[in-house]
């Protein structure tokens, strides 16, 4: 699925690229992708007796008028090869790649606790700075990792949880105890 979500947000990309419209589509993405995640309109689009033509009529009720006709286009495109899964995927791809073309990354943090709003600016400014890019910090909690951060973000992984560092202390000892 990931593969065909990359061709798909490839070119339209390349499209918006070649209109000169690649905050338009960005806009557009994040509009369509908000909207086909409503529950309802996923189990429409996922309905195998849903034909192509009336899901075409639906995205031209709701969409058109409201996005680029390339959008809606490849809106159709997918009705029309019964490919409906991969909307949410590629439209998510495109929003990532046109992101990242501007200059901006999102970091996803997962944390034992909450991050309060000066932890949160820190981590976005260090992360800025590194990268030199615009970082919007996308968190989440889980307290299985007993304290500290880990961090995924542009191609770096960075594990700085008790968990993590507990699971070395353990394969250190192993590794003592074997010698």
């Amino acid at each position: 699925m990931e593969r065909l979500s990359v061709i798909y947000s490839t070119a339209l990309f390349d499209l918006a690229q070649q209109q000169n419209a690649v905050d338009e589509f960005l806009n557009q993405a994040i509009f369509l992708r908000d909207s086909l995640s409503d529950t309802d309109c996923k189990r429409m689009l996922d309905h195998p007796q849903i034909t192509a033509d009336e899901k075409h009529e639906f995205f031209r009720t709701v969409f058109k008028g409201k996005i680029h006709e390339d959008l809606l286009g490849f809106l159709y495109l997918v009705a029309d090869r019964n490919r409906e899964s991969y909307l949410i995927p590629a439209l998510t791809e495109l929003i990532n790649v046109i992101e990242h073309y501007n200059g901006k990354v999102t970091a996803k943090v997962m944390s034992a606790a909450p991050f309060d709003e000066n932890q949160t600016g820190s981590l976005r400014t260090i992360l800025s700075a590194k990268l030199d890019k615009q970082v919007e910090l996308d968190i989440k909690v889980d307290p299985s990792l007993i304290g500290g951060p880990y961090i995924f973000v542009d191609g770096y992984y960075l594990d700085w949880t008790v968990k993590k560092r507990l699971r070395d202390m353990t394969a250190s000892m192993k590794e003592l105890s074997h010698t």
